[in-house]
């Protein structure tokens, strides 16, 4: 008897498809269509499979493949230190460990226009159902660091047909292609961002990813009202993030992007934690505060092995 869908995605049988409304429906048409949608989507962060899982179990239809919270938990810079290959190997175990869509933060593309139709093939071949590229030069700056003002940007013919060797050599017609519009980040006004974002909407981009550092929505506001829905506008209120999602339902927003808040959690507990146990020298204050091994394992799938024991292993007599 063949296994069921939910059974073989347990342990990677499932990365191009999932089950929505009891069908199967492919991992890039999920991402396709929330990028599309009427009504305001969510993607959360994660940065490797078990917080992919976490994010999926809550109830959020995507995943974003942070590259900051990828670079984080490898313990390097967000500063393309960690290479292309290298992230390609955790973004396969969070596609292994979920069925809903990942949109990977995929920084400049790692080089120019053939790196990057590289990247979307292998990123394909993973189960990925999009990217999100940024129109910086390589190797990438993160966009929220104070100490980097008026960030280097790509010539804008370059940048749009990178997006367009994207789309050219991707196999799958429902993969995404997300182009980050850093304009505002690099001190550049209203003008530069609509040029930059029509350049690569008519290159073939799916969306584009309007990004902001300031504390308000101003930025957003202003390019919203002169865009004229030309795209689905994709943001990270990262920085702006006392503004009301109904804010963003108003001007009619694509898709949000929590963008860091899994890493950055992780980050504040896992300090604490190590904190107590040293200073006590003990686990009493520990143990009721954080998850149980049982929680682990059922997160591992640990059920799902046990039931393939049952099946695959000989029985003894």
């Amino acid at each position: 008897k063949p296994v069921s869908s939910t059974m073989a995605a347990r342990f990677g049988g499932a990365r191009m498809f999932s089950a929505v409304a009891g069908k199967s429906v492919k991992k890039t048409t999920q991402l396709k269509q929330m990028l599309k949608s009427d009504k305001l989507e969510f993607i959360m962060e994660a940065h490797n499979g078990l917080s992919a899982r976490i994010v999926e179990e809550t109830g959020f239809k995507g995943i974003w493949g942070s590259g900051l919270s990828i670079s984080a938990s490898l313990g390097v810079r967000d500063s393309n230190e960690a290479s292309w290959t290298q992230v390609m190997d955790v973004v396969e175990y969070m596609s292994d460990a979920t069925t809903v869509p990942i949109l990977l933060d995929a920084d400049t593309g790692y080089g120019n226009f053939n790196n990057a139709r590289r990247l979307v093939q292998k990123l394909e071949q993973r189960g990925i159902a999009g990217i999100c590229m940024e129109d910086k030069l390589f190797p990438k700056t993160n966009s929220l660091l104070d100490t980097r003002p008026n960030q280097p940007l790509a010539n804008i013919e370059e940048f749009a047909l990178k997006v367009k060797a994207c789309k050219d050599f991707q196999t799958d017609p429902d993969f995404c292609v997300v182009a980050r519009v850093e304009a505002f980040i690099a001190g550049w006004g209203l003008d530069e961002a609509l040029k930059r974002a029509h350049a690569y909407a008519d290159a073939g981009a799916d969306a584009v990813l309007i990004h902001s550092k300031k504390g308000d929505v101003s930025d957003i506001e202003a390019f919203m009202k002169a865009w004229g829905n030309k795209a689905p506008v994709v943001i990270v209120p990262t920085k702006y993030y006392k503004t009301s999602t109904e804010t963003f339902r108003n001007l009619g927003i694509s898709t949000v992007i929590w963008a860091n808040h899994n890493l950055r959690t992780a980050v504040t507990a896992m300090q604490a934690t190590s904190k107590q146990i040293f200073e006590d020298q003990s686990l009493i204050n520990v143990e009721k505060k954080i998850a149980s091994v049982t929680e682990v394992f059922r997160l591992q799938r640990d059920d799902e092995l046990r039931v393939a024991e049952d099946k695959y292993l000989p029985k003894g007599e």
